[in-house]
């Protein structure tokens, strides 16, 4: 596991899937601050092989500009996790492909 920066790629992800919401293969509430959510493979990322890597957790804490910018966005997916926004000061998304089930994982944690 490494981390990496924050990248267009996350951001292309988290926008599709708020714009597709058919094409959520599953969305999961994993914990209260905590939302996991599959993708087709079938979806084109670019830099996938960095940002999904096969078989393997990427782990990226999101930067405090990409939060701001990006802010409605982050609050729209915490809201899946079917507990009230109290707010929060840092966002780590968790990603990778799971290359057995076809699958892009997104697993998205509020601190």
């Amino acid at each position: 596991m490494f981390l990496a920066s924050n990248s267009d790629s996350l951001f292309f992800i988290l926008s599709y899937i708020k714009r597709h919401p058919d094409d959520l293969v599953k969305a999961i509430p994993a914990y209260d601050n905590v939302i996991r959510l599959f993708i087709s493979d079938k979806v084109k990322v670019s830099d996938a092989e960095i940002y999904f890597p096969d078989n393997s957790l990427m782990v990226n804490r999101l930067k405090l500009d990409f939060i701001s910018q990006h802010g409605k966005l982050l609050d729209d997916f915490f809201q899946m996790t079917g507990r009230q926004l109290r707010g929060y000061h840092e966002v780590w998304a968790s990603t990778a492909h799971l290359t057995d089930r076809n699958v892009y994982l997104v697993e998205l944690s509020y601190e």
